[in-house]
């Protein structure tokens, strides 16, 4: 990947599927022609957000039942069963992992990197995340009686995906941990005998996941569950306070944070960030039905400009498109989105660098 510019523009990971995507998903075979739709429904995807003018670009996710979920694709053990909350589907793991041929991850990275132009982008599920998500103390108890044992067991799988994506070339590899982020709630909190333990477990797997790598860049997205906000479930409240200890002691290059949820928007501790960290920031709201408008992004960076400097900043949505794998969002919605976001950058960059911007169809001067 060529240098980046200043103010980069970039998605979280997942983008809405289409209904033919869906169908694909959810066949349990898949012949020489699955395939094939399945590839040129991943390059309409990068096609998208290239269009739109992106930086940096993932395939959506597409290829994928769950971000969550991917793991039963890396390592044996696993069962899919339904969740008696809420009747969707939900991987549990109830033997010992056993490693399966590695490259489920891998083979997304490199059909990616081949289709896209710009700069690249693979998500990875965080350890600790899968732990709080598949493991269940009933049935999990005979192949893991403690949580932590299954997420230690989570790290190697995971490992053998990013040796071959930093092969192939990626530019950067993102580890999901909205677990890790939940830690600013204090309803959350309390639901734990010692929070600060927990998020220091959660990071210090994060942290044995990237040892070793130095040939890709590695960041961390958190978030509040925007995808439960948007079914109607709890909002997660809180600013990043609580968890800065931890967030400093990530061995990893870049955050990607929400900004525009309620306490998300907290200058104080982003002030309080280590320096060297490249701050993603969750400008662009996900909510489907919510309009997003570049002026409307461009302030909100410049909120964070207050206390980051320009060059460690760059444009992302709050989360991923997609508010869980079968989510039906519009997917024209997302691109206008998207467009906005591109827009917000070249403004931003042409006010920086002192440049004369087009916005719209109108020449104007964007004072430095």
């Amino acid at each position: 990947m060529s240098e980046l510019p200043l103010f980069p523009a970039s998605v979280v990971g997942s983008l809405p599927r289409p209904q033919h995507v869906r169908e694909l998903i959810d066949k349990t075979r898949w012949d020489a022609a699955d395939e094939r739709a399945m590839d040129a429904a991943v390059r309409f995807a990068v096609s998208m957000q290239e269009t739109a003018g992106l930086d940096v670009v993932t395939d959506g996710e597409w290829r994928r039942r769950s971000y969550i979920g991917v793991i039963a694709e890396l390592a044996h053990g696993f069962s899919l069963e339904v969740n008696l909350a809420d009747g969707r589907p939900w991987t549990v793991v109830t033997d010992r992992l056993a490693p399966t041929e590695a490259g489920f991850i891998a083979r997304e990275a490199e059909f990616l990197k081949s289709a896209a132009r710009v700069g690249t982008k693979n998500t990875l599920p965080a350890p600790a995340l899968l732990g709080e998500r598949l493991w269940h103390p009933v049935r999990s108890r005979s192949a893991y009686p403690r949580r932590d044992e299954f997420v230690r067991d989570c790290v190697e799988p995971l490992r053998r995906e990013i040796a071959l994506i930093e092969r192939i070339g990626i530019d950067i590899v993102q580890i999901d941990d909205p677990h890790l982020c939940l830690f600013v709630d204090p309803d959350v909190r309390r639901g734990y005998d010692d929070p600060d333990r927990a998020a220091d477990f959660a990071v210090d797997m994060i942290n044995a996941l990237v040892e070793g790598f130095g040939g890709v860049k590695f960041a961390v997205h958190l978030c509040r569950r925007a995808g439960a906000r948007v079914r109607g479930e709890k909002h997660h409240a809180g600013t990043y306070g609580p968890i800065l200890p931890q967030l400093n002691r990530l061995n990893v290059q870049h955050l990607t944070m929400e900004f525009t949820a309620a306490g998300a928007d907290d200058l104080e501790s982003l002030g309080r960030l280590r320096e060297d960290f490249e701050l993603g920031l969750g400008v662009v709201d996900v909510t489907p039905g919510m309009k997003e408008e570049a002026s409307t992004i461009v302030a909100r960076v410049d909120r964070a400009l207050q206390r980051v400097d320009a060059k460690r900043i760059t444009l992302n949505p709050d989360c991923g498109f997609a508010p869980g794998s079968a989510a039906r969002v519009d997917i024209d919605e997302v691109y206008l989105k998207l467009r906005a976001e591109a827009e917000a950058a070249r403004l931003l960059r042409a006010r920086h660098d002192g440049l004369e911007v087009r916005h719209e169809g109108l020449v104007s001067q964007v004072a430095v």
